[in-house]
């Protein structure tokens, strides 16, 4: 009775854990509460295990947790979306050694059991390829070939098979076969993806960690399994669909790694001159200005220039008194809220940050729009151009914007592999350079 008690405290402790994720200003309570439930919740399970099976349990929550707070504490800002991919596929491949033990030792729950393996071997394998083109360890592009999706598609019936051959018959190299079947699938499923939607599979394979999560639960007759693991599936597959609709792409798409879009430039900008800029020209114009939007990207992350950002943000609004804010895109970086992690980081104040919903008509009155390695997620072409891969992907008007700033180390297309025409407008000026380097020397002119 008291064991349940807690597990439903622990669940209680989780469900607001999210609720407080949901804000920045609450996210660290959030945080706090997410890692007092999960103490809560392995100090009760401790309590059930038989005296002499308690060492070895101890020994692997040791060893889980030295690797844990090591990964976390040595991993950059710019792997955490790798980072996050690796641990996602480490619930998935849990899932499936709980059930291949399950198995092993003939349990009761074939149906559950099914589930947690099928899910969580695809949360595992497709969360290592992502982690795999995040890493750089293969291509970011998506890895096609003939006859892909047809493949897919019999592996997934193949594996449906298997799936009820087994409650139907239980023998258990049925079982065997249908949970590498899987592992293979999740290879498949996401070789195919572009590093442009990588923040989309990163939500995608989330929910399937959490879906697993519940097929255990029911397995083990776990009740707060269940519920943690309901909500994770929940979560990221909410978060998957924001993505989507941020990127004008398809949910069912992503899943089934049949997204249309493809790599490739659709317009050619061999002739066209971009006008180049120095650190002094950008501060002589922006300690001019009323009002300044930045704009972050990738290129804030590899640079970890967020620090600077934010004390250039900080003189001009105190020097100058200018009217500075930061306007962030749902895909910019590489995860969902990657560039909120960064400013958070950087202490930039919560109301100084804006959504793209909230600022885009802003910058037709911004007196400068500072880009900072963002380049997809800047591209006008996604409203004009109906060929280009980015099509119809909502994007920050930068454009409209008195004048434009692009900090970007050369002319370079962005992950999506589509070149920007905003490089070559009239009001747009490049500064060359590293990020966190050419800001800190508008820095310095604008202390002079």
């Amino acid at each position: 009775m008291m064991s349940g008690f807690l597990y439903l405290a622990a669940a209680v402790l989780f469900i607001l854990s999210i609720r407080g994720l949901s804000s920045p200003k609450s996210a660290r309570l959030g945080n706090y509460l997410g890692i007092i439930g999960m103490s809560l919740a392995i100090a009760t399970a401790l309590f059930a295990v038989p005296a002499e099976r308690l060492l070895p349990i101890i020994f692997a929550l040791a060893l889980g947790g030295i690797i844990g707070v090591i990964s976390g504490q040595k991993v950059k800002i710019t792997a955490l979306p790798q980072m996050i991919a690796a641990f996602n596929g480490l619930g998935g491949g849990a899932a499936v050694f709980l059930a291949g033990g399950e198995i092993l030792s003939g349990g009761l729950h074939p149906l559950a059991t099914s589930v947690g393996a099928v899910i969580g071997a695809l949360a595992f394998s497709g969360s290592m390829v992502a982690f795999a083109k995040l890493q750089g360890i293969l291509s970011g592009k998506g890895l096609k070939f003939k006859f892909q999706h047809a493949l897919n598609l019999v592996f997934s019936a193949v594996t449906l098979v298997l799936f009820v051959a087994y409650l139907v018959s239980g023998q258990t190299e049925l079982f065997w076969m249908m949970t590498i079947l899987a592992l293979l699938l999740g290879v498949l499923l996401v070789l195919p993806i572009g590093g442009a939607d990588m923040p989309i599979v990163i939500s995608v394979l989330n929910a399937y960690s959490g879906w697993a999560g519940v097929g255990v639960g029911f397995m083990l007759n776990q009740t707060l399994l269940i519920i943690t693991g309901t909500i994770v599936g929940a979560g990221g597959a909410i978060l998957a669909y924001v993505m989507t609709k941020a990127m004008n792409s398809s949910l069912k798409q992503v899943m089934l790694g049949q997204n249309s879009k493809s790599e490739g430039n659709s317009s050619d900008f061999s002739d066209a001159v971009a006008k180049s800029g120095s650190p002094t020209d950008a501060a002589f114009i922006m300690e001019n200005a009323e009002k300044i939007i930045i704009v972050p990207g990738f290129g804030m992350a590899a640079a970890r220039a967020q620090h600077a950002v934010k004390e250039m943000a900080d003189i001009l609004r105190k020097k100058y008194h200018v009217d500075v804010r930061f306007a962030i895109h749902p895909v910019a970086g590489r995860m969902p809220g990657h560039m909120n992690v960064l400013l958070a980081e950087a202490n930039v104040p919560y109301d100084e940050i804006f959504e793209m919903e909230d600022i885009n008509r802003e910058f037709a009155t911004a007196d400068v729009a500072y880009v900072i390695g963002a380049n997809d997620i800047t591209n006008p072409l996604a409203k004009s151009d109906p060929s280009s891969p980015i099509y119809g992907m909502p994007v920050l008007d930068v454009g409209a914007a008195k004048n434009v700033f692009f900090v970007k180390r050369s002319l370079g297309s962005g992950y999506a592999g589509v070149e920007n025409p905003l490089f070559f407008q009239p009001n747009t000026t490049m500064l060359y350079g590293d990020a966190k380097a050419v800001t800190e020397a508008i820095v310095k002119e604008l202390e002079k």
